[in-house]
């Protein structure tokens, strides 16, 4: 099991977060251990009757897991596996190592929440931008809904975990208007690779609802969506030749330098790389 303390961070912190808010606290599930979460843990260590010392390790991970108010025992059934990575890359035509190595560097950890829906991030600006290309004026909508709907991008209103599908059901919630539905769910980031989900048509799909059914089958079936998109913006040739800064500028936008994704990639793909050579 996973030590997490004060400053941990990553999609195990997220997890956790997403654990304790199913016990009733209600902490915003960023991925970090902040002073909130630290707070929150100690509460449910002394409530346990385990040290509260904000230090989760195996004794409190035990409480979480067998005591959650939720069924989280099938949620290996929902995980990638390696024969997905295999056939992905087999089907873009590149290395098993490469595959390996973008989904370490692009996925979000899970694509799956604790209670089994797909983890989603609602993007208020997108939903703006959704509503005004089916005719809908959003400027009388956003009053009453400035955490939803807003013009220029921000992140203060997110709120990770399930939460973020209080959003999306705040969205559809709008009107009453099939258009209104389809820009709600065109608004949110679906799955292990946060797919946008405005892009359903160039992947293939005549319905938003059919992007999303695939995206709740498995998290192989979220890589076949990230594999849809790859193709359908031409990005399968730099990795098919390891140009890692080329394609991290087209997929990660022109910030990848100053996140460092195209070296994150190439370090990813040199230890998976390894890792196969030292099974021959």
């Amino acid at each position: 099991m996973i030590k997490l303390q004060l400053r941990s961070s990553g999609d195990a912190v997220a997890m956790l977060q997403e654990l304790l808010n199913e016990f009733g606290y209600e902490i915003i599930v960023n991925g970090k251990f902040d002073a909130a979460t630290d707070m929150v843990v100690r509460d449910f260590q002394k409530s346990n009757g385990l040290v509260s010392d904000g230090t989760v390790y195996t004794k409190t991970w035990t409480k979480l897991i067998n005591n959650s108010p939720v069924d989280i025992s099938k949620m290996d059934s929902w995980f990638l596996k390696e024969q997905d990575i295999i056939d992905v890359a087999h089907q873009l035509n590149i290395e098993v190592a490469v595959v390996k190595a973008v989904n370490e560097v692009e996925s979000s950890g899970r694509g799956y929440l604790i209670d089994g829906r797909v983890k989603i991030l609602f993007e208020g600006h997108v939903f703006w931008q959704q509503l005004m290309a089916r005719d809908i004026n959003p400027v009388p909508l956003a009053k009453g809904n400035e955490n939803v709907l807003y013009k220029a991008w921000t992140k203060k209103f997110y709120v990770g975990g399930k939460g973020e599908y209080a959003r999306l059901d705040q969205a559809i919630g709008i009107l009453n208007n099939d258009k209104v539905t389809e820009a709600a769910y065109a608004s949110a980031s679906w799955g292990l690779y946060q797919v946008m989900g405005f892009h359903y048509k160039s992947l293939g799909y005549d319905e938003i609802i059919q992007f999303v059914g695939e995206m709740k089958e498995s998290e192989g079936h979220q890589l076949k969506i990230f594999s849809k998109f790859i193709q359908v913006n031409k990005l399968t040739s730099f990795l098919q030749k390891k140009q890692w800064a080329e394609f991290a500028m087209r997929y990660n936008g022109a910030g990848y330098k100053e996140n460092k994704y195209d070296e994150k990639l190439e370090k990813a793909y040199k230890k998976y790389k390894a890792q196969e050579n030292n099974m021959f």
